[in-house]
């Protein structure tokens, strides 16, 4: 995309708004920014150009929920998962540039409507997981964030699996998205997916993020995560609907 076709009114402010309520969740679960937003932003940019220009909200994102809730990450689980996300990640990042835009759009469809229903059905909960899970799941989890920018809910699965609280949750997935936006950055450079016009979006949108993140954080105390993950859900089942539709046409 160049720079003239951000000017065009729907993008000026859909995007934002978008980009608003992503971070609003994520200040409230300490995750989900973009499990929201891409399916979302999908329908105003390629693929291609919002997974890269998101993961740099997201990097800035996770470093300052990170920090601010370091006192209860799960360390232990961290050290399992970091080496098979990064697998995922170079993998991930190879099937971005090789897959036609519309198998993209409607593997992203087909990804988001099931996390939508399950989120419905069972408020984010998980089941119990061994420690070896760490391996698939990581691995699969790094793929999907290097895709589709989603691989959030795969990680949630799997600390709930592992006996993670909410308080636990919030805490650990900032510093597992530390990892995944540094790589994936790192990874979009050298793959060539960073425009002028990517980083016209990012810097734009990051006075967004700030906000989004300060009115979730203060709406934390009011509102229970399991509220926020059935609503989430349901967005997220007529999203990835929509994208199925769009992908098919």
């Amino acid at each position: 995309m160049l720079i003239a076709d951000l000017l065009q009114p729907e993008i000026l402010i859909l995007a934002p708004l978008i980009v608003f309520g992503a971070y609003i969740v994520f200040g409230i679960t300490g995750f989900g920014s973009t499990l929201i937003a891409i399916p979302l932003l999908a329908h105003l940019f390629p693929l291609k150009f919002a997974v890269p220009f998101f993961v740099i909200l997201d990097c800035v994102g996770a470093f300052n929920m990170g920090l601010r809730l370091r006192a209860d990450v799960m360390r232990s689980e961290l050290m399992l998962l970091i080496p098979f996300m990064g697998l995922g990640i170079i993998a991930g990042v190879w099937l971005l540039l090789q897959l036609h835009p519309e198998l993209l759009l409607g593997g992203l469809g087909v990804f988001v409507l099931v996390f939508g229903v399950s989120y419905v059905i069972r408020s984010g909960k998980g089941i119990p997981l061994p420690r070896w899970a760490a391996a698939p799941i990581g691995i699969f989890g790094g793929a999907t964030s290097a895709v589709f920018g989603i691989g959030g809910p795969i990680h949630v699965f799997y600390l709930a699996g592992r006996g993670a609280g909410p308080t636990e949750i919030r805490a650990t997935m900032p510093v597992i998205f530390m990892f995944t936006t540094l790589a994936r950055i790192a990874l979009f450079i050298v793959a060539g997916l960073y425009s002028p016009a990517a980083l016209v979006v990012a810097a734009a949108l990051l006075p967004v993020m700030a906000l989004g993140i300060w009115t979730g954080h203060h709406l934390h105390l009011n509102l229970s995560r399991e509220t926020v993950i059935r609503v989430m859900g349901g967005l997220l089942v007529v999203s990835g609907i929509s994208l199925i539709v769009r992908a098919l046409g």
